[in-house]
Parts: structure tokens; sequence; C-alpha cells
């Protein structure tokens, strides 16, 4: 059995450098070089032992959705990522412990990982499972969906893919909805206001579990990829 401690950054911060150590992508903060190591190949064997379609869910927190998902769709192979260390190695210590082979862990920034590490065309849908609201505005800058990080989505992403944005505050579930939108790649699958408060067999998560149990209405968003 696996355990956090098994897994550990194996370099200084002056040698820091994007490493897989056993099916967990690290990519440094402060690392500018990201374009010599080039796009990851979601086809070889050390990333994922078959080649079938791949989902992303950004923000994984500890990974109950994505976990719970790689178990029941084992047709379909999964990326986790996931911004802090101790909740991605979470997620990496129960990918092994369920034997898991269809699930691959990153840890790096999300905007950073879709943009210099994923080809063209090879994603078949994404999900992002409730963001960092950030509501202040002068931190509206660390905000993860915006226009130009879906439109970095909508390249990575296949033609038709779907991408699905979860949250339980008002406020997200406009901006989201206007950064899909305003990006220009995608389509709104459900009418204005652009959500719904039910998708069948969605999965649930820390945080799904956390504000249904405070009384909050959870917002589902969906738009079509359409290049």
């Amino acid at each position: 059995m696996k355990k956090t401690s098994d897994l550990i950054i194996p370099f200084s911060f002056e040698d820091r450098r994007p490493v897989n150590i056993d099916s967990f992508f690290l990519i440094p903060d402060f690392y500018d070089k990201h374009d010599e190591w080039g796009y990851l190949d979601l086809s070889k064997e050390e990333i994922f032992p078959e080649k079938k379609i791949v989902n992303i869910e950004y923000c994984s927190g500890n990974g109950q959705w994505i976990i719970e998902k790689a178990k029941k769709n084992p047709n379909v192979n999964w990326i986790a990522v996931e911004y802090l260390f101790e909740r991605a190695r979470k997620i990496w210590v129960k990918k092994h412990n369920f034997g898991l082979k269809n699930l691959f862990v990153v840890f790096g920034e999300a905007y950073c990982f879709t943009k210099h590490y994923l080809k063209d065309d090879c994603i078949s849908n994404i999900y992002i499972n409730f963001p960092d609201p950030w509501p202040k505005k002068r931190h509206i800058k660390n905000r993860l969906v915006n226009p130009i990080f879906m439109t970095e989505l909508s390249r990575v992403v296949q033609r038709g893919g779907v991408s699905t944005l979860v949250t339980d505050d008002n406020d997200a579930k406009d901006w989201m909805a206007e950064a899909s939108i305003s990006s220009k790649r995608w389509e709104p699958i459900h009418e204005y206001p652009y959500f719904v408060s039910k998708l069948e067999n969605y999965g649930d998560s820390y945080f799904d579990n956390l504000w249904r149990a405070k009384g909050k209405e959870i917002k589902y968003l969906q738009f079509s990829n359409t290049k």
C-alpha cells in the first residue's frame, strides 16, 4: 500500500524541473523552460498503459470525484489536475491503492499545464469542479476560468467535446458562463442562464457534499466546443 510519505519532490528549488514520478507529473512553480520538455504523449505506456479517450478534471481537490469516475469508467483515461501538493499527493496514493491504471495525476498550475504540455485535440471532455471563486475585485486575476483559459482549453479539447463547470456560487456561475461564451469557442448546451441544478449521475465531491449540507444550490454549466 502506498502512503503520502512515499512521494517527495525529488529536487531542490535551484534544480527544479518537470518530472514524471510513477504517474505523478510535477510542474514546479517559477519555472520558465517548459518548451524544453515538450508536449506530453498521452499514448505512452508510462502515462496510460492502454489507449482510450482522455478526460480531465481541474481542481481535483482530494480526488473524491475523479477516483470514483476512474473506478466506474475503466474505458476512459482520466487526468486529475491539482495545484496543492498535499492534495495531489493524496490522489496519487488513492490511484495506486485502488489500482487505477487509467488515472494520471498532475501537480501544477492548470493553465500552464494546458498550454505547455497538452497537444491539440488530445482531450475528449473537461470538468472544472468548484474552482475558487475569488469574489473580491482585487483577486479577479486569480480566477482560473477566464476567456484566455477557455480558449486554450478549446485547443486541446476535440471538436464537439464538452466542458462542464460546477459551482455553488452565483457570481462564479455568471463569470464562468461569460468567460466561456466570450472566448467564442464554446456554445452553451443549456438555455439562459446557462445552467441546470441537477445532472444525472454526475458524482459528488468534498465541496459538493459540503455546500449541499449548508443548503446551497449546485449549478452545472455545460458548453460544447465549436472550434
